[in-house]
């Protein structure tokens, strides 16, 4: 039950939060529920959101993610697979300019 809710904490950040100001505040007290858990395995996943917490926090800048570049990178490494080896890379590049622009 307690894992559940800091979780649920966690992702109510992003819906709540719609300034960064906001979100930064609602982070420092999610910390400090980790803190005093008892589930000691949120300490490593506090540790990397504070490690990052700057690039995480520029989420509510804009709301926008790399969510389509992932996506796209997903593609590209599918479409290589599918070659097996590609020994022309010029030949490689202009099928996936074809494929995907």
């Amino acid at each position: 039950k307690q894992a559940y809710s800091l979780t649920h904490s966690l992702r109510m950040i992003y819906n709540k939060n719609s300034i960064k100001a906001g979100a930064r505040l609602s982070l420092a007290k999610w910390y400090n529920r980790v803190a005093e858990s008892e589930f000691k395995s949120f300490n490593t996943i506090a540790a990397t959101v504070y490690e990052h917490h700057e690039e995480i926090l520029n989420f509510f800048i804009n709301r926008s993610t790399n969510a389509s570049a992932e996506s796209f990178n997903a593609k590209i490494k599918a479409f290589r697979a599918s070659l097996r080896g590609v020994v022309d890379i010029k030949f490689f590049l202009f099928r996936l300019t074809n494929i995907y622009a």
